[in-house]
């Protein structure tokens, strides 16, 4: 990984500075339904004002399609946000021009405010030189603090970051340290579980990974594929057939770099996908023809946690099975928790990301006891599948 400059490389004193922010915040009426992207903006923002500098939010929210539209409007952000500051924040009516011109000019060193919403102008998603020159003009230095923005090239995000000295955020920072130690310079062995239900939405991250771990395991839906590719009969299991090819080349690409590849040897079954549905364990290679996969065996669960014990890092990407209805939710939730108890005692490196992957852990009570929990999810899965993030790239030190 190439380095970026953070803030131990600016001088921000009486400095204007812009930080790209990641308040794409749940809302409703208003209402924002949960605060951690703002929670996790706050070490910028508060080092920022203590050190002196006009610190100016810049975010998307939505999809406004390049035009204003009050329901996507930040303004409801600026009360959450001067709750957890302690005290007052400016808004700006619009992100350039004479709003935002006058909202910098009146701010004093150390205070805060939150411009509106960057896609209220079609020159943000399409990256437009104009545009990154007036979102520009209203700073002296910009800081990147949303890494689960950084996949898109876009004038908040990468076209600002080539007009002004441009730096890591402290979010951001964490984020890049944690995925360099998972994926980029891991502590060997390193293991990686991904799940979800299709194949096609991760053929890059599984050919990615299967170059960069020694043990990669295949859960969810998408395990079915796999089964279905060496022969198994899977049923009516989710599956994804024309896919087999591909799911047989991800296997030889593992045997050539000494990936081990772990899929299901028992299974837990139903002939419905509800709550409470009669089901049962069976081998993997007894699935009836009425039957459906869905959610991985005791048997497969105690070999996932004998591969944990093993391993030194874990990246984790996608649950084990069907977790948003009981009962099969069982594997995921323990193969999470046994990995999570292997991170306590010290034993074990565990990032995690993507939304599902979140939503899993939360359910499971352990996101809190993972080393890194991301909650970008297109960003997570992009850096996982060996991509370059424009937005991350752009912060590179020369």
């Amino acid at each position: 990984m190439a380095r970026y400059r953070s803030l131990d490389d600016i001088d921000v004193a009486g400095k204007r500075v812009l930080v790209r922010v990641d308040f794409n915040v749940p809302m409703k009426d208003g209402v924002i339904g949960d605060v951690t992207r703002i929670e996790r903006a706050m070490p910028t923002i508060e080092e920022l004002s203590k050190k002196g500098a006009k610190v100016i939010l810049l975010s998307h929210f939505g999809r406004p399609k390049g035009r204003p539209d009050a329901e996507m409007s930040l303004k409801p952000v600026v009360k959450a946000l001067s709750e957890k500051l302690g005290g007052p924040v400016e808004f700006a009516e619009d992100c350039i021009g004479d709003p935002a011109k006058k909202t910098v000019k009146n701010m004093l060193d150390g205070d805060v405010a939150v411009f509106e919403n960057t896609r209220f102008h079609a020159g943000e998603e399409n990256n437009d030189a104009e545009f990154s020159k007036a979102l520009a003009a209203n700073g002296d230095i910009f800081v990147n603090d949303a890494f689960s923005a950084a996949h898109r090239a876009h004038a908040s995000t990468d076209g600002i970051a080539r007009l002004l000295p441009a730096a890591a955020g402290r979010a951001m920072e964490r984020e890049l340290d944690y995925l360099k130690a998972a994926l980029s310079e891991p502590v060997r062995p390193m293991m990686a579980v991904v799940g979800g239900a299709k194949v096609s939405t991760k053929i890059d991250l599984l050919l990615n990974l299967v170059g960069k771990a020694d043990i990669l395991v295949v859960g969810g839906g998408m395990a079915n594929t796999f089964l279905f590719a060496k022969g198994v009969n899977i049923g009516k299991s989710l599956c994804e057939p024309d896919l087999a090819d591909t799911a047989r080349e991800i296997m030889a690409h593992a045997d050539k770099s000494g990936c081990d590849i772990v899929l299901p040897i028992d299974v837990v079954v139903s002939k419905e996908f509800k709550e409470g549905a009669d089901r049962e364990v069976v081998a993997v290679d007894s699935v009836k023809t009425d039957q459906m996969i869905l959610d991985l065996g005791p048997e497969t669960v105690n070999l996932i946690a004998d591969k944990i014990d093993t391993a030194k890092t874990l990246v984790w990407n996608g649950p084990l099975g069907a977790f948003e209805i009981k009962p099969f939710d069982t594997a995921t939730v323990e193969a999470a928790r046994y990995a999570a108890k292997r991170v306590k005692s010290d034993e074990l490196v565990a990032v995690a990301g993507g939304g599902d992957t979140v939503a899993a852990l939360v359910h499971a009570g352990v996101e809190d006891d993972f080393t890194y929990v991301s909650t970008a999810g297109g960003a997570f899965l992009e850096w996982l599948e060996g991509k370059t993030l424009p937005g991350v790239a752009a912060l590179e030190a020369e």
